[in-house]
Order: structure tokens, then sequence, then C-alpha cells
């Protein structure tokens, strides 16, 4: 069966960086669009960024555009999430997500279980 397991996650100051990770299992890893999303206390889901399946394409939401990136690595079956200059509003629970549309915003089929980032002021 398909598994996304998101790693990484933590507490860090205004200002810091975090790298989250998701390895993926179950799937031909190298055929899906990746997806990070987020979400925070009371708010709906968030679309963060996409990949494309060979990882030389990438799309960003505004909100995090200049500041994270996102990468993959075929080989390891495994997306990444550079996350830089973080500020407080990035605070929520971040999710990958593995799609087999054309489209960075999907929609997506697998999801995993999230990791908590928490960036405080």
């Amino acid at each position: 069966q398909v598994q996304l397991v998101e790693s990484g996650g933590g507490l860090v100051q205004a200002g810091g960086s975090l790298r989250l990770s998701c390895a993926a299992s179950g799937l031909t890893f190298s055929t899906y669009v990746m997806g990070w999303f987020r979400q925070a206390p009371g708010k709906e889901r968030e679309f963060v960024a996409g990949i494309s399946r060979s990882g030389d394409s990438t799309y960003y939401a505004d909100s995090v555009k200049g500041r994270f990136t996102i990468s993959r690595d075929n080989a390891k079956n495994t997306v990444y999430l550079k996350m830089n200059s973080l500020k407080p509003e990035d605070t929520a629970v971040y999710y990958c997500a593995a799609t087999t549309s054309y489209s960075y915003t999907g929609p997506y089929e697998y999801w995993g279980q999230g990791t908590q980032v928490t960036v405080s002021s």
C-alpha cells in the first residue's frame, strides 16, 4: 500500500530554517507529481509547493515564494521542503501528497500523516 511519511518538523524561532522530508513507498515515485500542503489551526488546508515528476519544474504559493524550496530525489523516493526565513504565520501541520494529475494543485490521491511546524516570534 502507498505510504507517505513526513519528518523534520519542530519548533523554530522566527527567521530560522527547517527542512522537511517525505519518504514514499508503495508507488512508482517518479511517475507522481509531489506537493506540500499545510493546515494552520482553524484554517483550511492550503497548497504550499509542487514539483514535477523529473524535478525540473516547481511551483509555489505566493506566501512562500523566495523562502521555501521544494526538491526531490527519485533514487531515494523522497521529496523535500527547505524552509528559510520562517515566520510565525508559517506555523501549521505540513503534509506531503502525491498525484498523477498534471496540475500542481491536484487533485492529490495520496497524503501523508503530517508533521507539525511551529515558528515562535
